[in-house]
């Protein structure tokens, strides 16, 4: 994780465990992931509750991946190998609720 605009990156190794899904309107779902770090000393102080909001198209198509603090948006952002992570976890699973 890092700080938008920040040099200062930690690599989370991160445990889905469990996601929410919402269909925002005919076209894009917003699915929110409650995560855990393998270490959780490495995640940043000022979050309290780590997530991810994963914006996607009806059909499957992830679009963005957001981190958030307690369901908000917060100032940080996840890592290439992050993001990976959590795309990882979206293929394998919320992927197939999407697509027939």
């Amino acid at each position: 994780m890092m700080t938008y605009g920040s040099v200062d990156v930690v690599e989370l190794t991160l445990t889905i465990l469990g996601h929410r899904m919402e269909r925002r309107d005919e076209h894009w779902y917003d699915v929110e992931l409650q995560l855990q770090a393998a270490d959780p000393a490495l995640v940043p102080e000022s979050i309290t509750e780590l997530g991810a909001l994963l914006v996607c198209t009806a059909d499957g198509l992830l679009v963005d991946i957001a981190a958030q603090d307690e369901g908000r948006d917060c100032e940080y952002q996840f890592t290439e190998s992050e993001k990976e992570q959590l795309r990882l976890y979206f293929r394998e699973h919320v992927q197939l609720e999407l697509t027939p």
